[in-house]
């Protein structure tokens, strides 16, 4: 395959929920599809507590972000980046009002060494009963 455009896959991510590769290369660029806390093999979600109708009854956003932080790791070093050539995070939460201030000291904590580019935004909802999920752009040295 031409690798200017080579669809990525982690084997130590979790699988996606639909059709598409955990990440892209396009020339020096990494492009992830978005990255959620779920761990590989599981259907549970860290932190996530459903009630039969699989409605959230409660979540840990501390537990997802730690969680979504360390399956983007895993995506990038598998697709042959790191975390430190990460230059670009987008990142959605369902809950700004209630979710931001944890989610940004765990952020500082994991992303004081590296600064890349980012951008916050709230949604409504993500695909699975998740609080968080990244989208991000790395590089390749």
């Amino acid at each position: 395959m031409d690798n200017h455009h080579e669809i990525l896959r982690a084997n130590n991510a979790p699988e996606p929920v639909g059709l598409y590769p955990h990440g892209r290369r396009v020339g020096n660029l990494l492009f992830l599809s978005g990255v959620g806390p779920r761990e590989k093999g599981q259907s549970k979600i860290p932190g996530v507590e459903l009630d039969e109708a699989g409605n959230i009854l409660h979540y840990d956003i501390e537990q997802q972000c730690h969680s979504v932080f360390n399956n983007v790791k895993n995506i990038l070093e598998e697709c042959g980046s790191s975390w430190e050539q990460l230059v670009d995070v987008t990142v959605f939460l369902t809950n700004m009002k209630k979710d931001f201030k944890t989610y940004n000291k765990i952020y500082a904590e994991y992303f004081k060494d590296n600064q890349p580019c980012r951008t916050t935004l709230e949604v409504n909802a993500l695909p699975t009963p998740i609080a968080i999920e990244l989208k991000c752009i790395a590089v390749f040295s």
